[in-house]
């Protein structure tokens, strides 16, 4: 009788990750068609994944079932066969109109046993789960992306790296080749080199060699590879996926550039349409300030300019390959100065058009960190400040119980009214609304239950007001340690976080930005500089201006310096601030109604 053909698959994607080795399987399946006296006509192996149809050893395999040459097939699992419906429908269909037989270690599949049921569901559930692994791996890419990392196998001078305690997919600096690679850009930038000359004196010279990977790697820089990092915006911060879809990223790495020399690089190259992603700035005082002239936002942009080395001619450069006035060609300047400015000014959104002046982002940062500097505490005065925040908190919670007791007391006295306003309503006594009319009762009744809703809401929440004054008690202390410190070395939404929690209503005029405190931070500024007198009510009338006085610095600030400053007057400062802006909370959140 016709023998068998054994069909060991192994795909190198992630889908037969847990499979066993072909040695291994056909190991299993000699030894299984030993046990069951089955003849092997040939072995047949195949390492390519099986879901789209297309290989070639299984094709030829079913042509020659097809004429006979063999009775049917002995695999491991029927995943092993298909994994997509072509395939399976085909391994189905031999078995119907030509009766070959399939033969697997836990089942056997023929025309007279059956069971052909089995196979549509053991395909259909293989073809299931190349689909979830398919979703499952772009909603894992999709995630990564959007985290800012690039997917896939990092640029030469990263390294991909998973993070041990959270999992997590990153890219790193390679630290043996991102100073040689940094290096290249150097040369690159002087104007003097060519990429080709860069190239031989890195493998050369330098002896660089490429990451050695399982497959490949360990050898010289290539040719294409040095055009591909000049040319690769993912050097100064930003990667586009898929590649030409336009969709770009800013990314997480270290950038290795900046992006004015990576413009710079593309000059040199005669590259200046080189792909690169459409920036969408994220400027960190849009949406925060106001415009003091005419009252609408104030808004931002960025200016990208190059200074001519030969006439000193600012101008913008991406529409420019030559200086407007001198008419030097980029590429042949010696050394042309790339610049980059943020500005702020008014929207100009309404006419008549505001004639207020803007003000450069480093201006802004400059003032709004001048101010900080009157809000700073150091970390000594926060640790008094939250210690005596403790104890009024301990003493407010012990407090509490005398409160609520209070509060039921009214509740009931409130519900005991509206009782007696129902059986006023309803006595004999009251025919015609003599004693109490139908307007008087729902009016009576509708303020006492509303009084009743408000007491059980103080009941019930009781607690959690506590809690919560308490706990924005302390936020106020910790922003006010580390405000200037984060706004300094913060990025966009750190600068934008920090200035909406300390300051409201502010207002640029004549290149000027007014600051108004937010209450509690109010509180600390008065109490730590009780000589500076600038009082402003809890609800002000109109903006505080406190430009023009001079920036505090630590010798303007003995609190921070500690052995300068009588140390009992700075603890007696912090008990005030944390009474006062704790008293303030306390109102804010109606403790102690």
């Amino acid at each position: 009788m016709p023998g068998y053909f054994i069909y060991c698959r192994k795909s190198s994607e992630a889908e037969d990750r847990q499979v066993l080795s072909i040695e291994s399987q056909t190991r299993e399946l000699e030894q299984l068609a030993a046990k069951l006296n089955l003849p092997i006509v040939e072995i047949l192996t195949e390492s390519k994944s099986a879901k789209a149809p297309g290989r070639p050893v299984f094709n030829a395999m079913m042509q020659r079932l097809y004429r006979g040459e063999a009775a049917g097939i002995i695999c491991w699992k029927l995943d092993r066969l298909a994994r997509n419906s072509v395939d399976g429908g085909s391994i189905i269909w031999a078995i119907k109109q030509h009766g070959i037989k399939v033969m697997t270690p836990a089942q056997s599949y023929a025309r007279e046993d059956d069971n052909i049921i089995l196979m549509y569901i053991e395909f259909g559930m293989a073809q299931k789960y190349v689909d979830d692994l398919s979703k499952n791996v772009k909603r894992g890419l999709k995630t990564k992306i959007e985290n800012g990392w690039f997917p896939g196998v990092a640029p030469a001078g990263y390294l991909n790296h998973t993070d041990k305690v959270s999992g997590e997919n990153t890219l790193i600096k390679d630290p043996e080749r991102f100073p040689l690679i940094r290096q290249m850009w150097d040369l690159m930038l002087t104007g003097l080199y060519t990429p080709p000359k860069i190239l031989d004196m890195a493998n050369d010279e330098w002896g660089f060699r490429t990451r050695p990977t399982r497959r490949m790697g360990g050898k010289p820089l290539a040719r294409s590879a040095i055009y591909q990092i000049f040319t690769k915006p993912f050097y100064y911060g930003w990667f586009e996926y898929p590649g030409g879809s336009g969709q770009w990223y800013q990314g997480k790495h270290e950038p290795m550039i900046t992006e004015a020399e990576y413009d710079q690089v593309q000059t040199l190259l005669g590259r200046k349409g080189n792909p690169r992603p459409q920036r969408h700035f994220d400027f960190p005082f849009t949406g925060l300030i106001r415009c003091g002239a005419c009252g609408r936002m104030v808004t931002a942009e960025e200016k990208q300019q190059l200074k001519c080395s030969t006439c000193k001619y600012k101008f913008a450069y991406r529409n420019h390959d030559i200086c407007p006035c001198c008419e030097t060609p980029i590429e042949k300047m010696a050394a042309p100065r790339y610049l980059h400015y943020t500005y702020y000014h008014c929207s100009k959104s309404r006419r008549p058009v505001c004639r207020q002046k803007c003000v450069t982002g480093k201006e802004l940062e400059n003032q709004i960190n001048e101010h900080l500097a009157w809000l700073t505490i150091s970390k000594k005065f926060k640790e008094w400040a939250i210690k005596h925040l403790h104890l009024l908190h301990e003493k407010e919670k012990s407090l509490q119980g005398d409160i609520i007791k209070a509060q039921r007391k009214a509740h009931h006295q409130c519900q005991e009214e509206i009782d007696s306003l129902l059986k006023l309503k309803t006595s004999s006594g009251n025919k015609e609304g003599s004693l109490l009319s139908d307007d008087e009762y729902a009016k009576r009744r509708g303020s006492l239950l509303k009084e009743k809703a408000a007491l059980e809401e103080l009941i019930n929440n009781a607690d959690q007001r506590v809690e919560q004054q308490l706990k924005q008690s302390e936020e106020a202390f910790e922003i006010a340690c580390q405000a200037q410190k984060r706004f300094a070395e913060g990025d966009s939404d750190t600068k934008k976080e920090i200035l909406a929690a300390v300051q409201s209503n502010l207002i640029l005029k004549d290149k000027k930005l007014l600051f108004e405190a937010k209450k509690p931070f109010l509180i600390l500024e008065n109490v730590i500089y009780p000589e500076k007198a600038i009082i402003s009510p809890i609800e002000p009338e109109k903006i505080v201006v406190t430009h023009g006085r001079n920036t505090p610095t630590i010798f303007m600030r003995p609190y921070l310096l500690g052995d300068l400053d009588d140390v009992r007057t700075s603890i007696k400062k912090a008990q005030r601030a944390a009474a006062l802006i704790y008293a303030h909370f306390r109102k804010e959140f109606g403790s102690g109604k």
